[in-house]
């Protein structure tokens, strides 16, 4: 008979999810990676992703229609498992005491975040890349959507990256180690459309969220953290600059 500890073990290396299932969400992210590279490559734009004279807003609610859309089907696909997505965040908050246990430990790991991205920053150099400027909010109302979409990003792609590729990964590689590094890559390449560098960076950043959710367990803090680094970087930063 296995021990409790054993079953635990094999239980937490099971996948969430279909082979078939994790294969659609290969090609999803494979999709979106390649229309990345094309708006970073077209010669439409001159030096941005997208023209000056750009609608946003259509941008910002296509981009929350694809992440919930991603965590409906990642819903869907662990209940036929027998699960929720709770079991894929690791719970839910029980009180306000939980949710200020889960900020006081995203604040500290926000600083080693910053300081990741900054010295990456300088070890990579200059960044040829087309810029991703006009992708930011100008007017007030660009600005309350793009902090929806922060915030949306925070729940949905940790959900995604370090919820549901991460367990799936773990499950097929039995590492635990191996699967944070590949969610990363994952998370990185999907950011096809910054360029190269912020690909490389983001690919790092995906890691160290990764092995920040693996060593607590769930994803309450990390989406705490996503969703303020969104905010901070597109938008806050500018305006406290």
């Amino acid at each position: 008979m296995k021990s409790a500890e054993a079953e635990v073990k094999t239980k937490r290396h099971e996948p969430i999810a279909s082979s078939g299932h994790f294969v659609f969400m290969l090609l999803i992210q494979a999709g979106l990676v390649a229309y990345g590279f094309y708006l970073q490559h077209r010669s439409e734009g001159g030096g941005s992703v997208l023209p000056q004279n750009r609608n946003i807003v259509p941008l910002y609610l296509s981009i929350l229609a694809v992440e919930w859309g991603w965590v409906a089907t990642v819903r869907g696909a662990v209940h036929n498992k027998g699960l929720s997505l709770w079991d894929v965040i690791g719970g839910r908050w029980r009180n306000w005491r939980d949710v200020l246990r889960d900020v006081a430990i995203a604040i500290p790991f926000l600083a080693v975040w910053e300081s990741s991205a900054s010295v990456m920053h300088r070890m990579l150099g200059p960044d040829s890349a087309k810029s991703v400027g006009t992708m930011l909010p100008q007017d007030w109302y660009e600005i309350v959507l793009w902090i929806a979409v922060s915030i949306s990003a925070g729940i949905c792609e940790e959900i995604v990256f370090r919820g549901y590729f991460q367990k799936q990964l773990a499950a097929y590689t039995g590492s635990m180690a191996v699967a944070v590094v590949l969610q990363g890559i994952l998370f990185g390449v999907g950011h096809s459309y910054q360029g190269m560098k912020q690909m490389v960076i983001i690919s790092v950043l995906g890691i160290l969220y990764g092995a920040f959710a693996g060593w607590r367990g769930n994803l309450r803090s990390n989406m705490i953290a996503h969703a303020w680094t969104d905010i901070w970087s597109g938008w806050l930063s500018r305006v406290l600059s």
